[in-house]
């Protein structure tokens, strides 16, 4: 009885707390929403202390609101006409609303993780600005090539920011039912502004978007707003090619067309298109598929090294597989090793098993009598073919039938591999009857195991089978060793939508790899990723005719908000994943390419390893996790550009401000008389000094006399003195 008064009392102090607390969420904004009801939770916690956070808001008063804002402890920062900027406590919010004077609160998180955030964290902005640099680096003159599903061709995201000038320079889509007369293998090309638009889209545009986000990411113009592209004045070429998703479209005559070599065909249409336009080239690729032992890939990827070279650049996302158990292995010396496998959405799954020596393989299905089978992987090479049929029949009733395939590996005639498919003849579901284990036996041998489809995950029928890793799963063509392969870093673990609700996607903390990421090696040992770039609640366009024709799908809810142009309703909404870090490092290889048109693969990876951020210094790099690391813009065009080659210059700019002017001289202007004597150098970019002088202290403004220099040369500039003018720049002559 005394428990029952107890809860009784607790409950109404609790509705009393609530309905005393309870804020008018009519004016608060939804971040703002959002930290009223965790503050109130937070309060019925018995333990919680006293939260001395505050938020920086915008906040619409009348009469004498101001006042109460500092009454309530309230840092009023400033104010214009009837709109204070203040820092307010958090717990004060909730009060703040109730009063009359208060008509609204409004505050969001500036680091949301938009387009123009990423341009933040990969170091873009100076190089829009030209800060320190011989001019401002926008992608102009470089073709921005994106092979991708779902193309909204009107969206004014792929015009100029005033939507004048249209950008898309051409777009063959692969699955076009109008082919006569294409000169094309499959689909059709459309090169005019006036063609393109009057198609709208490509022919799956109205059930998906994805190439429409990822080209705003690596293109987009952002139309006026702050959702701009790595790469906003790039001439656009596209092709939208075949996935899995897309068979719908395909007739079942045509079905065997569409394989890699038809994206090959692909890459080579838009580096053909750049190189008819003398125009170096960077093209992003956000899809893949899982790699293989038997050789599948490599004529794919000989054509795909053929491709690049001088200013001519593939990108490709590594995936987003990091959270799925893809590989084990058993070690000399080891008894055994093993994991679970299951399907939730066939009956059928594929491991590869990899090994140069002899071992056995069992598998048992954890029924009432725990059903076993012993397969000597010897035994399968002695069969015809080298393909073993075989079966477990279950006391339980259950049929799991299993193929063995051996053939050697595509990358070690020393190595064999078995292709083992396991399918349940009585579930939908492989593994969801009874559970199903596969281990390998042999003290002297060295096995390892791939997952090619569904899943390794672990079970208390057996804790002792657990030797799955979340490695070795990289796609393919981001394995390629031509391909750029890019993995997600992680900044925005939430956005709100157009309807004011907040969206979360947590997968790793602030500014590190993300936990969906895939990580390497690839399956012949070689480091993946090549480089990181943010990739979760990217904000970039999306199809007007996708969100028209789909106006309840799943991803609807991450809109973030609309606009109307010529007619038609457009949209930006939020993404996440490897599929938006590639076409980031795209956009950032095209402002390099546009300062060095001749840029070749080999030459940017170099540059990623004298400049990517190091997000986890603990690490060695590259590694499997982050490749080099993450992109820095900035630094990578100040390699780039060669000034970071040159003794005596530093990498820090100069405060000062310096302009060369066409009869030589340079003019150095400071924001206050120099307080003591420095000298000046100027460097050509293979690191010759043409001059050096020294400049008394106590003026703002100085002309320099150089000697003769070349005209569209770019020179170095380094300034040496107090710490206010200390620093190194760019100029063009």
């Amino acid at each position: 009885m005394k428990r029952l008064l107890l809860l009784t009392i607790c409950s109404l102090y609790i509705f009393l707390y609530i309905g005393a607390q309870r804020a008018d969420y009519g004016k608060l904004s939804p971040m703002l929403r959002s930290l009223v009801r965790s503050e109130q939770k937070r309060h019925m916690t018995p333990s919680a202390t006293k939260d001395n956070r505050q938020v920086c808001a915008f906040v619409k008063v009348k009469d004498d609101g101001e006042q109460l804002l500092r009454s309530e402890g309230c840092k009023v920062l400033t104010r214009v006409g009837n709109i204070c900027i203040a820092s307010i406590p958090i717990q004060s919010i909730s009060s703040l609303t109730r009063d009359s004077r208060i008509l609204r609160i409004e505050a969001r998180l500036h680091n949301m993780l938009h387009t123009d955030s990423v341009a933040i964290q990969v170091n873009a902005i100076p190089v829009y600005e030209g800060r320190n640099l011989p001019q401002a680096y926008t992608g102009k003159g470089v073709v921005m090539g994106i092979m991708d599903i779902g193309f909204d061709l009107t969206h004014p995201n792929f015009y100029d920011s005033t939507a004048t000038d249209y950008r898309i320079k051409t777009f063959w889509d692969q699955l076009s039912a109008d082919t006569i007369g294409s000169r094309l293998y499959v689909g059709r090309e459309y090169t005019s502004r006036k063609e393109l638009l009057a198609l709208g889209h490509s022919r799956d545009g109205l059930d998906h978007s994805h190439g429409t986000h990822t080209l705003g990411i690596a293109a987009g113009s952002g139309y006026n707003t702050q959702y701009r592209g790595l790469a906003p004045e790039s001439d656009i070429c596209l092709v939208a090619n075949a996935v899995t998703e897309d068979t719908v479209f395909i007739d079942s005559d045509d079905y065997y067309k569409y394989t890699f070599a038809t994206d090959a065909l692909g890459f080579k249409y838009i580096f053909d298109y750049a190189k008819a336009h003398n125009q170096p080239c960077v093209i992003s690729f956000s899809e893949g598929s899982n790699q293989d032992f038997r050789g599948y890939d490599a004529l794919y990827y000989e054509m795909l090294d053929s491709l690049v070279g001088p200013g001519r650049i593939i990108v490709s996302s590594a995936g987003n597989q990091g959270q799925v158990m893809s590989y084990f292995c058993k070690k000399k010396g080891e008894k055994s090793s093993g994991t679970f496998v299951s399907r939730y959405d066939n009956n059928e799954m594929t491991i590869t098993l990899k090994s140069a020596d002899d071992f056995d393989m069992r598998a048992v299905v954890y029924s009432d009598s725990n059903d076993t089978l012993t397969v000597s992987m010897t035994g399968v090479l002695q069969q015809k073919d080298s393909v073993l049929e075989t079966q477990i029949a279950t006391s339980c009733g259950e049929t799991i039938r299993i193929l063995i395939e051996a053939y050697p590996s595509s990358f070690s005639d020393a190595e064999t591999c078995y292709d083992v498919t396991f399918t349940s003849e009585n579930a939908p579901s492989l593994g969801d009857l009874h559970r199903l284990s596969v281990e390998v036996i042999g003290t002297e041998a060295f096995v390892e195991g791939y997952r090619m489809n569904g899943s390794f995950i672990t079970d208390s029928k057996n804790p002792a089978l657990s030797a799955g890793e979340y490695t070795n799963n990289i796609f393919s063509p981001a394995s390629a060793p031509a391909v750029i392969c890019v993995g997600s870093t992680g900044y925005r673990q939430s956005i709100v939508n157009y309807l004011g609700e907040t969206q979360e996607f947590v997968v790793g903390p602030y500014g590190k790899r993300t936990e969906t990421s895939s990580v390497g090696p690839t399956y012949d040992k070689r480091i993946k990723p090549d480089v990181m770039a943010p990739g979760i609640n990217v904000i970039s366009s999306y199809s007007s005719f996708y969100m028209e024709n789909h106006p309840n799908n799943y991803d609807v809810p991450s809109a973030i908000s609309s606009f109307d142009f010529n007619g038609r309703t457009y949209w930006w909404s939020s993404n996440s994943g490897t599929s938006m870090s590639s076409p980031a490092v795209g956009g950032a290889i095209a402002l390099w390419l546009q300062a060095c048109p001749t840029l070749t693969p080999k030459e940017i990876m170099a540059v990623f390893e004298r400049t990517c951020r190091h997000n986890e210094p603990e690490l060695h790099y590259p590694n499997n996790y982050y490749g080099y690391g993450e992109i820095d813009v900035y630094r990578g065009l100040l390699d780039v550009l060669k000034i970071d080659k040159i003794e005596g210059i530093s990498t820090t700019p100069t405060p000062a401000n310096l302009r060369l002017c066409g009869n030589g001289d340079m003019y150095i202007h400071l924001s206050r008389p120099a307080t003591q004597n420095f000298s000046v150098s100027v460097f050509t970019l293979s690191g010759q000094r043409i001059h050096r002088q020294t400049l008394p202290a106590g003026s703002e403004s100085y002309t320099i006399q150089l000697p003769m220099m070349q005209k569209n040369n770019i020179y170095a500039v380094q300034i040496n003195g107090g710490p206010e003018i200390k620093g190194s720049m760019l100029v063009r002559r």
